[in-house]
């Protein structure tokens, strides 16, 4: 079994995300943290707790992370990250069901340090699937951490354009100093971007399966990816139909690394001028790598699809 925390901005793909790893019979999901990117924390972490009801593994606590970057004093939802995602981060679709939890007390840096302090990194892998500003504030408070963490994130880009900027993808862009501090950091990281999270699609035909379930929950899916395929088609209507399974291949990956091939090197984050935001190589490292830093560069698409489909369906079924 491999332990997971997923670091979510709970949006849509995120909540697929959840229900793929809470799907899967070799991940033991230990906890929930909250970062700020397609929704605030505030909705994000109440968006958790209803979907870990939803899902029937209420369990799983929740916990609270930071709710503004490292470079300000508050923020605020992208208008872009508003368009996908729409004003609750679910589409506009509502969880049937309410939750019944609450968010834990503790904090989810003081988490994070005390899960990774506890479990070796062959046991553990942090998903984060937002801002990276949690993360580095766990490492920047606990540096003994960074070599025990392992890390599997959804961000960044290499080898495409940015989602946000022609450099920039969206969740690096909320917080690129905090995701500079992670790649300076020395944990063992895998950065599962825009270079291979674009080659997985989710089809309408798919997203109906959801609903064929005969369940609320399955009705709930459907709705909420009817809503991401129609705004991903409507923003790129030269593109392949459907939409971008980012999250939930970070997890995929995080679970079966086979999934995707990789390219070793050390990252860095441009933080300043037009190129804010860019993850590239660091030429300060190139000379002497550090071998634990690592970009996906391809993905098998029909084998996760495939197993994204048959894992949640099967949670889907088993739901009200």
């Amino acid at each position: 079994m491999t332990k997971l925390i997923l670091d979510l901005d709970t949006g849509i793909d995120d909540t697929l995300a959840l229900a793929y790893a809470l799907a899967s019979p070799e991940a033991e999901l230990i906890g929930v943290t909250g970062t700020f990117g397609n929704v605030t924390v505030e909705q994000g972490v109440a968006n958790d707790l209803a979907l870990l009801e939803l899902f029937g593994r209420s369990e799983v606590p929740v916990f609270a992370g930071i709710d503004h970057p490292s470079w300000a004093d508050g923020f605020e939802v992208m208008p872009e990250s508003a368009r996908f995602h729409g004003a609750n981060g679910l589409g506009g679709a509502l969880v049937p069901v309410q939750a019944r939890s609450s968010v834990q007390a503790t904090g989810a840096v003081d988490f994070i340090i005390d899960a990774v302090r506890t479990h070796t990194p062959d046991e553990l892998v942090i998903v984060p699937t937002g801002a990276s500003t949690t993360i580095a504030a766990a490492l920047q408070a606990a540096p003994d951490i960074a070599r025990r963490m392992r890390v599997v994130m959804m961000g960044g880009a290499l080898t495409q354009p940015g989602n946000v900027t022609p450099f920039a993808e969206a969740n690096v862009l909320q917080d690129p100093e905090a995701t500079n501090a992670l790649f300076a950091a020395g944990t063992d990281l895998t950065m599962i971007g825009l270079d291979v999270t674009t080659q997985v699609k989710l089809t309408r035909a798919q997203a109906e399966e959801f609903r064929a379930t005969g369940t609320a929950t399955g009705a709930f899916l459907s709705d909420m990816l009817a809503y991401y395929i129609d705004v991903t088609e409507e923003a790129h209507p030269t593109g392949v139909p459907g939409c971008n399974l980012h999250d939930p291949l970070a997890v995929a990956a995080a679970l079966d690394p086979g999934l995707v091939g990789t390219f070793a090197c050390d990252l860095m984050v441009e933080t300043e001028g037009a190129g804010r935001g860019r993850t590239i190589g660091d030429p300060a490292r190139v000379t002497c790598p550090s071998g634990r830093s690592r970009i996906a560069l391809t993905v098998d698409a029909e084998r996760f699809v495939e197993r994204f489909m048959e894992r949640t369906l099967a949670l889907v079924s088993r739901c009200a």
